[in-house]
């Protein structure tokens, strides 16, 4: 019985409760809510007019692409600025997710331990990465839906796996498994090409993907 409850508690200092403090910081962030995207005036002649800054002297970004259709590179290039601002938000805290996704690249799968780890070193800077990455897609007119659509496609053309840690650590708070599968899926030919322009940047921000951000 001694063992049992040293194991237990073990497991709630070292597992579960890095899980919950994580969740409550990534959770208190709030849902990103962008701008609402208005297609830009034609006229009536088929001509893209390009809309004018307002009062404040800053002009309303053309609206991105809608979720559900192809890649563009505009999509890769409003992603990448929302990128920056989520890496300069997550500040130090973003060095634990950069080992794992170096171990990733050298064939090392994560374990629970190592999950917890990192979930317990981002948890103080998760909130704001949140925040900024909700800021960023309304300044960009990415909806939220469309961004998860590029970030798939750009984790794809980088071989960045199917790994979610906040939904590892949604897993964890339900006393469940999280799935830890380093399994990367293929990306189109479409994909790497529109990437391949931004790689080297966007494989410095990489292991953002790791987080769902």
């Amino acid at each position: 019985m001694l063992v049992l409850a040293v194991l237990g508690a073990l497991a709630w200092f070292l597992v579960i409760q890095p899980a919950r403090t994580f969740l409550e910081s990534w959770q208190g962030a709030g849902t990103a809510v962008t701008a609402p995207q208005t297609p830009p005036a034609s006229g009536g002649t088929g001509i893209d007019v390009p809309t004018l800054p307002g009062p404040g002297g800053t002009a309303t970004p053309p609206a991105a692409a809608p979720a559900g259709t192809p890649l563009t590179a505009r999509d890769v290039q409003r992603f990448l600025a929302v990128r920056r601002e989520v890496r300069a938000a997550l500040g130090g805290s973003f060095e634990p997710l950069q080992q794992v996704w170096t171990d990733l690249q050298q064939g090392q799968s994560p374990n629970i331990l190592t999950l917890a780890q990192v979930l317990g070193r981002v948890s103080g800077s998760v909130g704001a990465a949140r925040t900024a990455q909700a800021q960023a897609l309304a300044r960009e007119g990415l909806s939220a839906e469309r961004y998860a659509e590029v970030r798939g496609a750009v984790n794809r053309a980088l071989g960045v796996p199917d790994i979610d840690f906040a939904q590892a650590a949604e897993a964890l708070r339900a006393g469940r498994l999280p799935d830890l599968s380093t399994t990367v899926r293929a990306a189109t030919p479409q994909e790497r090409d529109l990437v391949a322009p931004y790689r080297a940047e966007l494989t410095q921000t990489a292991a953002l993907g790791l987080l769902g951000l």
